[in-house]
């Protein structure tokens, strides 16, 4: 059986050069590549890698690849990640790791923002399966919850709580996470601008028009889908 995870790694490993700067988000697909990358042993010493992962970190030290703080960073030249689902725009939902901050300051530091993925993350058109994670500061959650309550009064809005303390799941940027349930997906554009402009929220899971392509692998092959123009 043919996995479809690692065809699309074997796609992007074809956009690498000697010498980039490599971001890494996480998730198989993420791992297949750093796997195909560190085969090439004279590829894989030329390139700094740059993760927003700590799994994703810890498997390149295990791997001896050079590791280099995205604090440290100024420019990436192409940004690899997965998603849990994206539109035939690009538009992505990032939602399951609650690292979606960092994610995004990678992406928005790369001339080139690659979304990897198997076929079945592909849709037309977003929809509700997944929800939007926002991360809130601290001091701001009473603020934020009112906030979406009254721009989203049909969603449901739950606060991440962790599984092995008591309490909430703290992000690694020392705040809050909550998913934010719809029942009907508002227009993305908009939905990105009024979560964004809320005061408390550092950032959330939609990555409205990031993505300059996409490679997806399935029963037909891989294909490689370019964002289309505003």
């Amino acid at each position: 059986m043919i996995d479809y995870k690692i065809e699309a790694a074997k796609a992007a490993l074809k956009f690498i050069k000697p010498g980039q700067v490599i971001g890494l988000g996480a998730g198989s697909t993420v791992a297949h590549l750093i796997d195909l990358i560190r085969q090439h042993k004279a590829l894989a010493a030329s390139i700094v890698f740059v993760s927003s992962s700590f799994k994703t970190n810890a498997y390149l030290l295990h791997n001896e690849l050079n590791v280099q703080s995205p604090l440290l960073t100024r420019h990436i030249d192409i940004y690899f990640d997965g998603c849990d689902q994206f539109d035939k725009n690009l538009n992505a939902l990032k939602s399951g790791g609650g690292i979606h901050t960092t994610e995004k300051i990678l992406a928005a530091m790369a001339a080139a923002f690659i979304l990897m993925g198997d076929e079945g993350k592909y849709v037309e058109k977003l929809d509700i399966t997944y929800p939007l994670v926002v991360e809130i500061l601290p001091v701001a959650l009473h603020l934020v919850q009112s906030k979406l309550a009254d721009l989203f009064p049909d969603a449901a809005i739950k606060l991440r709580m962790s599984s092995q303390k008591d309490g909430a799941l703290i992000s690694e940027n020392g705040n809050y996470l909550a998913d934010i349930y719809f029942k009907v997906l508002k227009d993305l554009q908009t939905l990105d601008i009024e979560v964004n402009m809320i005061p408390g929220i550092v950032a959330h899971s939609l990555f409205y028009r990031m993505a300059g392509k996409a490679i997806i692998a399935g029963k037909d092959g891989v294909r490689i889908i370019s964002q289309l123009p505003l």
